[in-house]
């Protein structure tokens, strides 16, 4: 309600959920969202924080985008690999689909970004074969920890991390 609320004030337009695939804030976002225009959503009229500051008629409507980001923590060609990637989904049911590949991986309850041993090739891989309304983004590539290009735990290509599945 406080992210509607704030994205209108400032007017930005569309924002992502965060930690959707958490079985937690899936429910919540579920509960609290309806579809909108093609693959986003707006929060319920009864959930919305009314604003005392702003006349609501002359702000923006606010969309939101099913999305979450994996911490994937694993070793790959002798090297220990830490890479975030953010997965965006049009649909409730491939956020299902993604999250039940997920919870055969490791425990995505504990986290709201799930911190998993599953290389970002393969979570590529669930990513897409949960159907192609998914986004995959490896997220902040040249931090030097927690991304793909990083220089302290990445890879130093695309194609390295990805491997066949690079384009």
């Amino acid at each position: 309600e406080n992210l509607e609320l704030w994205a209108r004030r400032k007017g930005i337009h569309v924002i992502g959920t965060g930690d959707v695939f958490h079985p937690g804030w899936y429910e919540e976002l579920r509960e609290k969202l309806v579809p909108a225009e093609d693959g986003l959503f707006a929060l319920k009229e009864e959930y919305r924080i009314q604003d005392e500051l702003f006349d609501s008629q002359d702000l923006p409507l606010v969309r939101f985008m099913l999305s979450g980001e994996i911490s994937s923590i694993y070793k790959h060609r002798g090297r220990v690999r830490k890479v975030h990637n953010l997965i965006l989904c049009s649909s409730f049911d491939t956020v299902k689909t993604i999250q039940t590949s997920l919870e055969t991986v490791g425990n995505i309850r504990s986290d709201g970004r799930p911190i998993l041993g599953i290389s970002s090739r393969d979570l590529l891989e669930i990513s897409l074969a949960a159907g192609s309304d998914t986004a995959f983004i490896p997220a902040h590539i040249w931090t030097p920890w927690f991304s793909v290009l990083g220089s302290k735990s990445g890879y130093d290509t695309i194609e390295e991390c990805f491997g066949d599945l690079s384009g």
